[in-house]
C-alpha cells in the first residue's frame, strides 16, 4: 500500500508516513513567499514606479545574489549540531525573517521618498534573501535525516506535490478571485498588504507543523551512518562538487525544470493566457481546485511506481509525459477559440481544455517534486563513495543553479513583453488581445517548458542512481564500506 509503515525493513532509517507529511510543510511555508514574491514585479512597477524592463533586471539580480549564498548557508548547516538539532534552528530563522521582510518590503517601499526607494527595497530584499535560503536548503537537506528506505523516501513527492501544487494553486485562487475584485488592479496597494499578512500566518503555521514533522529525527544517529565524522571544511566541497557526478546532473536537470516552471507560473503569463486571451483571469485561480482531486490521484500513481521502478525512471517517464500533453495543449490552444472557456460553461472546448490541463498538470507535478527525496539520494550516494555527510552542499548546491538559472525567468518573461511592446507597464487583464500577445504566450506557456524538458531528459539519460543502485549504496553503507 501507498502509505503503509508495516513490515518495514528495519534496515533502513523508517519513519511513518505521517512524519514525512509534516515535515513536507515545510517547503510549503517556503513556496507560500515564492509565489508571493511572483507577484513582486506588479508591485515594483505599478506601485512603485519602476520599470517594467527595470524591475525585471532587478529581480533577476536579486535573485542571482540568493544563489550565490546558497553554499555559505549550506556550509554553516554541514557545520552545525547542537541542542536543538542540526536543521531545526533554521527553519524557525529562516521564517522569521521571511515574515519580517516580506511586511516591511510590501507595506513600506512605496511610503520611502523616491531617491531612496531602490536602496530601500534592495536591503529589504537582501534580508528576505537570507530567511527563504535557511528554510528552504533545509526542506532540501533535511530529506536526509527522515528516511533512507526506498519504499518510504518517494512519498515526499506525493507530498511535496500536494503542498506546493496547493500553494500555488490557492494563492491564484485567493488573487484573482477575492483580491482583484476587492480592490481593483495590482496597482492598489491594499491588496498587497492584505496578501502578505494571509501568506505569513500560513507560513508560521506550516513552519510549525514541519518542526514537529523533523523534531525526532533531528538528532545525530541519523546524520549519515550515524557516525560522527571530521566536520566538512570548505575546501572539501570542490573535491565532493568533481566526484559526485549523479548530484551535478540532478541540479542541472531540476533547474531547467524549474526555470520552465517559473515561465509557465509567471503571474504575467498566467495574466495573458487566463485575463486576455480567455478573458477570465478568475480562472487562473479556480482551475486550481478543479485540478486538486486528478493530481492527486496522479501523484499517487507516479509515487507508486517510483516505488516499484525507482525515482530515476519514474522522473523521466513523467516528463516524457508532460511533453506529450503540453504539444497536444499548444495544439489545443492554436485551433480552438479558447475565448469562453469557463467552469460556469462547459461546451465542448471547456471541458477539452480542462481534460488536457488536469493530465499536463499532474505530469509536470510529478517530475517536479519527486527531485526532492532524489537529492537525498545524492546525499547518501556522497556518504558511501567519500564518507562524509553534507546535506547542506547537496541542498545548497542544488538551490544555487536552481535559483541562478531560474532567476533568469523573471528577466525572460520581462524581456518577451517588452518585446512585444510592453516596455513601461506589464500586460493587465483588461488589455485587448493582439496576434503578439497570443505569440508571446504561447510560446512562454507552451513552447519554453518543452524545451526544457527535452534538454533534461538528455542530461538524465545517464544518471546512475537507479533503484538498484540505491538498494547497493543502502547495503553497503549498513555494512560500513566505501565505494
Amino acid at each position: 500500500m501507498l502509505f503503509t509503515t508495516k513490515k518495514l525493513d528495519p534496515k533502513y532509517n523508517n519513519a511513518s508516513a505521517f512524519q514525512i507529511a509534516l515535515f513536507s510543510l515545510n517547503s510549503a511555508a517556503t513556496t507560500l513567499y515564492l509565489v508571493l514574491m511572483e507577484y513582486a514585479a506588479y508591485y515594483v512597477n505599478g506601485i512603485v514606479g519602476f520599470s517594467v524592463v527595470f524591475a525585471s533586471v532587478l529581480l533577476t539580480a536579486l535573485r542571482v545574489f540568493d544563489g550565490l549564498i546558497d553554499p555559505f548557508i549550506g556550509y554553516i548547516i554541514d557545520r552545525t549540531e547542537g541542542k536543538f538539532g542540526k536543521f531545526r534552528p533554521f527553519i524557525v530563522l529562516g521564517n522569521l525573517l521571511m515574515m519580517t521582510s516580506i511586511l516591511l518590503l510590501y507595506h513600506t517601499t512605496h511610503l520611502v521618498p523616491q531617491p531612496f526607494r531602490l536602496i530601500y527595497f534592495i536591503l529589504i530584499y537582501v534580508v528576505y534573501v537570507f530567511g527563504y535560503t535557511f528554510q528552504m536548503i533545509v526542506a532540501k537537506s533535511g530529506q536526509t535525516v527522515m528516511t533512507d528506505n526506498p519504499k518510504m523516501r518517494p512519498l515526499t513527492t506525493y507530498f511535496e506535490s500536494l503542498f506546493v501544487t496547493s500553494c500555488y494553486g490557492g494563492l491564484q485562487l485567493y488573487a484573482a478571485a477575492y483580491l482583484i475584485p476587492k480592490y481593483g488592479s495590482y496597482k492598489n496597494p491594499g491588496l498587497f498588504h492584505e496578501f502578505t499578512i494571509f501568506v505569513a500566518v500560513l507560513s508560521v503555521l506550516c513552519t510549525i507543523l514541519g518542526m514537529v514533522g523533523i523534531w525526532n529525527k533531528d538528532r545525530p544517529e541519523y546524520y549519515g551512518v550515524g557516525k560522527n565524522e571530521e566536520k566538512v571544511r570548505m575546501r572539501d566541497y570542490w573535491e565532493i562538487l568533481k566526484a559526485n557526478r549523479p548530484i551535478r546532473q540532478l541540479v542541472l536537470s531540476a533547474a531547467i525544470n524549474k526555470f520552465s516552471s517559473m515561465i509557465y507560473n509567471n503571474v504575467t503569463v498566467c495574466v495573458m493566457l487566463f485575463g486576455i486571451m480567455m478573458g477570465n483571469y478568475a480562472l487562473a485561480g479556480q482551475i486550481g481546485l478543479l485540478t486538486i482531486v486528478p493530481n492527486l490521484i496522479i501523484t499517487t500513481l507516479g509515487v507508486m511506481l517510483a516505488q516499484r521502478i525507482g525515482q530515476k525512471h519514474t522522473f523521466a517517464a513523467f516528463m516524457k509525459l508532460a511533453i506529450f500533453f503540453q504539444v497536444i495543449q499548444l495544439v489545443f490552444l492554436m485551433t480552438q477559440d479558447i475565448k469562453g472557456v469557463s467552469l460556469q460553461n462547459m461546451t465542448a472546448t471547456s471541458i477539452g481544455f480542462f481534460i488536457i490541463y488536469i493530465l499536463l498538470n499532474g505530469s509536470k507535478s510529478v517530475s517536479n517534486s519527486i527531485v526532492v527525496p532524489m537529492i537525498a539520494d545524492c546525499s547518501d550516494y556522497e556518504v558511501y563513495r567519500s564518507g562524509m555527510y553534507v546535506p547542506g552542499l547537496m541542498g545548497a548546491l542544488f538551490a544555487l543553479v536552481d535559483q541562478v538559472i531560474s532567476a533568469l525567468a523573471t528577466l525572460f518573461v520581462g524581456g518577451v513583453v517588452a518585446l512585444i511592446g510592453f516596455t513601461d507597464v506589464l500586460p493587465q487583464v483588461e488589455d485587448a488581445l493582439t496576434p503578439q500577445i497570443e505569440a508571446a504566450t504561447l510560446f512562454m506557456y507552451c513552447g519554453v517548458p518543452m524545451l526544457g524538458w527535452i534538454i533534461s531528459l538528455g542530461i538524465m539519460k545517464h544518471y546512475e542512481l537507479d533503484k538498484k543502485r540505491m538498494q547497493e549504496i543502502t547495503e553497503s553503507k549498513r555494512r560500513g564500506n566505501g565505494a
